[in-house]
């Protein structure tokens, strides 16, 4: 996978979300501020809603348009086969012989998309799982579990 082209994925994939978000912001906007949401009485609180859920839709906005700036200011790093993992490493990670692939971005992790036929999803180095994985290379294996069930993790590949 090419890295360039997996961060512009990233980056189209956050302006979709963008875009949806400011759509239902405006609509929020609209319903709080709309004559139908005056109070029709003191338990009546659907445009005092409205407006939370508009204030939490900009606020949430702004944060995935800091996330665009950063991964489009982002350098992505070329790993060589003895190389830790670190930011803008794209993990193959197997557990109980189930692949997956993991970008290790700065932000917006749980952000998933489809790449050259793979699903890949986007987690940061402070999640649980880009915690456990980072400084970790290539081979690596360990066993996580608790009580009687316990799950073989092994990192395939780091590029």
């Amino acid at each position: 996978m090419n890295k360039s082209d997996l961060l512009t994925q990233i980056i189209a994939s956050l302006h979709e979300s963008l875009e949806a978000l400011q759509n239902a912001a405006r609509a929020s906007h609209a319903e709080a501020t709309h004559e139908s949401s005056k109070p029709e009485n003191k338990y009546d609180t659907r445009g005092l809603e409205a407006a939370y859920l508009a204030g939490g839709q900009a606020r949430q906005a702004r944060e995935i348009l800091d996330s665009i700036k950063i991964y489009g200011a982002m350098q992505v790093k070329a790993f060589g086969p003895g190389d830790a993992i670190e930011l803008s490493a794209l993990v193959e990670f197997e557990a109980d012989r189930s692949r997956s692939f993991y970008f290790i971005g700065p932000k917006s992790g749980g952000l998933e998309f489809a790449m050259d036929g793979q699903e890949v999803t986007v987690i940061t180095p402070q999640s649980p799982l880009g915690q456990n994985l980072m400084g970790k290379k290539a081979g690596e294996r360990w066993t996580s579990g608790t009580g009687r069930s316990s799950v073989k993790y092994r990192i395939v590949s780091v590029s």
